[in-house]
């Protein structure tokens, strides 16, 4: 039987079959609709006393029929046979409107989520059959016939240099609407004529403003709620802008929404999610970042009202640690976190996972494809922590042996990119990669530093570990993974905390990391903490810091100022950690 959505609340059973039938009705291919198809639509919105829309393939099938307005019974973006800015769905709609006027905005925008071929609203009378001057007007009044236009420009944000957050850039689709015609002038358009003429000007526009194919095109969705600061939440949205330049992405647009608290289904409002699906396909976006974790059910919710691939800041930090992992440890860590954020989001991945599995261990009582990847990946993932079970304990051993040789041991600690490379590279003269980027390094580097050493200013050998960076709210799961790499700090003697003091959220960093060294299972040793890049901050900024961290010491890793200050600063700590033990 042939479904039909929207509104069926007291509708008849007789009302009910005449809906379905208008499933066996053919429309010539090449006619937008015809008389009699519209007609008796009319008829039928008439007797429910309700708009009523039917959904039209190119080859002139009814492929959906819905009790409502265009709005209401809008076909979701992965249901659409095709989508894409490039081009239109392939399906049109024939809606009738129980008011005498044009096409509204609702119906309009719902036009241009679903990108439609055409949009043909039609203005019943309610009265059926009246005759005026001797001629039959049926159930139709008037008919108006919308489509999609290209738009000559977009505004694209291609770096976070260029990013504006708070600032409205959002785009609105253009579109056509005729002026009221009747059913006769309404089936004398020619569809593929239409159809042919907009789709060859959605692709040179497509083609013309196309960024970079490699990259993704990346719309950034962020929520404010009564927990966060409008300061905070800015910061925020700036930090996750940098995360998927970090990431190879291409941030083309914010949207921002502020609620008291997080949607359940969706995060955002049921508008707010209109208005990303509308963004994202004005603008080409093909990947939608969210601020905040997202549920494996707010994901697919996402997915199928937007109609494009939608992440959470979880996973933009899991692939850019993904991309720089270097050693089999580090990748080691990369893929055990990456199993284990996944692994929850399975069942969300739609009915292609759950078509029978085959070979051995996968046939059998009928054991789908989402489970024997859900046991499978169970499988890697208890593999992978024996192994990084052994790592942690290869390290230990490396520790130890360390410590017998009563070497002292420093980690590097601080927010990503506050220069804790630089700074290993400018004090023992390593080639660390650096770079203005987040998560620049990923893997843990050791090595060899010598400081003056008490009174007599005796040279002293210690150790010092570059780790790799802090971020606000790390993810469990890589604190989980990376819990090998982590005990580099919490083994160390001591550590040295360093900030980036040109960073206007360098005091929300400083508690960032205070907040992550205090969930170690073992409380890490003494801190001096070191504000780096002071060449770049402002005399203002200096002077509270100062004020607010006396003991702290002031330096520019890449300038190489007041490294001297730091060595023998660096002595007294050691030889403090060292007599506490």
């Amino acid at each position: 039987m042939e479904t039909i959505f929207g509104n069926l609340q007291g509708l008849k059973s007789s009302q009910l079959k005449q809906l379905q039938r208008l499933y066996h009705q053919r429309i010539p291919g090449d006619r937008i609709t015809t008389p009699e198809f519209s007609q008796r639509l009319a008829a039928i919105s008439t007797e429910v006393n309700q708009p009523v829309c039917a959904y039209i393939n190119r080859r002139g099938q009814v492929i959906r029929v819905g009790v409502g307005t265009p709005r209401q019974t809008q076909i979701p973006p992965m249901e659409l046979p095709r989508y894409g800015a490039e081009r239109l769905s392939g399906i049109r709609c024939i809606a009738t409107h129980l008011k005498p006027e044009p096409p509204n905005e609702a119906a309009l925008t719902a036009m241009a989520l679903q990108r439609l071929d055409a949009l043909v609203v039609l203005n019943i009378t309610g009265t059926g059959f009246t005759r005026r001057g001797g001629g039959a007007t049926g159930y139709v009044k008037e008919a108006y016939l919308a489509h999609l236009i290209p738009q000559e420009s977009r505004t694209l944000i291609t770096s976070p240099a260029a990013f504006k957050v708070g600032e409205s850039q959002i785009q609105t689709p253009s579109w056509n609407i005729s002026p009221p015609m009747d059913l006769d002038d309404l089936a004398d358009q020619d569809l593929v004529d239409l159809v042919e003429n907009l789709e060859a000007e959605f692709q040179r526009e497509f083609v013309a403003q196309e960024v970079d194919a490699d990259h993704d095109r990346v719309l950034i969705v962020g929520l404010m709620t009564s927990e966060t600061t409008p300061l905070q939440f800015q910061d925020t949205l700036l930090e996750l802008a940098r995360l998927v330049d970090t990431a190879g992405g291409d941030v083309l647009q914010t949207i921002q929404q502020k609620r008291s608290r997080v949607h359940p289904q969706t995060v955002v409002g049921e508008g707010k999610v209109q208005e990303i699906a509308l963004t994202a396909q004005t603008l080409g976006v093909n990947l939608v970042v969210f601020d905040r974790d997202l549920s494996p059910s707010q994901v697919r919710n996402l997915e199928v009202q937007i109609g494009i691939r939608v992440v959470d800041r979880t996973e933009v930090i899991l692939d850019i640690f993904a991309q720089r992992a270097q050693s089999r440890a580090g990748k080691l860590q990369v893929e055990l976190a990456q199993l284990e954020y996944m692994q929850p989001r399975l069942a969300g991945r739609g009915r292609t996972m759950s078509r029978l599995g085959g070979g051995i261990g996968t046939r059998g009582p009928g054991e789908t494809k989402l489970e024997t990847e859900r046991r499978a990946i169970g499988q890697r993932i208890s593999r992978l922590q024996k192994e990084v079970t052994q790592l942690q304990a290869h390290r230990s051993r490396l520790r130890q042996r360390r410590q017998h040789r009563e070497v002292p041991s420093v980690a590097l600690v601080g927010y990503t990119n506050a220069g804790k490379s630089t700074l290993l590279n400018a004090l023992t003269n390593a080639e660390v990669y650096t770079a203005d980027q987040l998560f620049a390094t990923l893997d843990p580097t050791t090595r060899r530093l010598v400081i003056p050493y008490g009174e007599t200013n005796e040279h002293q050998e210690i150790l010092i570990t570059d780790t790799v960076g802090f971020i606000h709210e790390l993810p469990a799961s890589l604190m989980d993974a990376f819990r090998a790499t982590l005990e580099e700090v919490t083994e160390a003697d001591a550590l040295l905390h360093l900030v980036d003091l040109s960073h206007p959220a360098w005091l929300r960093h400083i508690r960032s990391v205070r907040e992550i060294l205090a969930q170690m299972p073992i409380t890490p040793g003494p801190a001096l903490v070191i504000f780096n890049k002071i060449d770049q901050a402002n005399s203002e900024t200096l002077a509270l810091a100062r004020e607010e961290f006396p003991l702290a010491v002031f330096i520019s890793a890449s300038q190489r100022l007041g490294l001297e200050t730091l060595r023998h600063r660096l002595a007294q700590l050691i030889e403090y950690a060292v007599d506490s033990r």
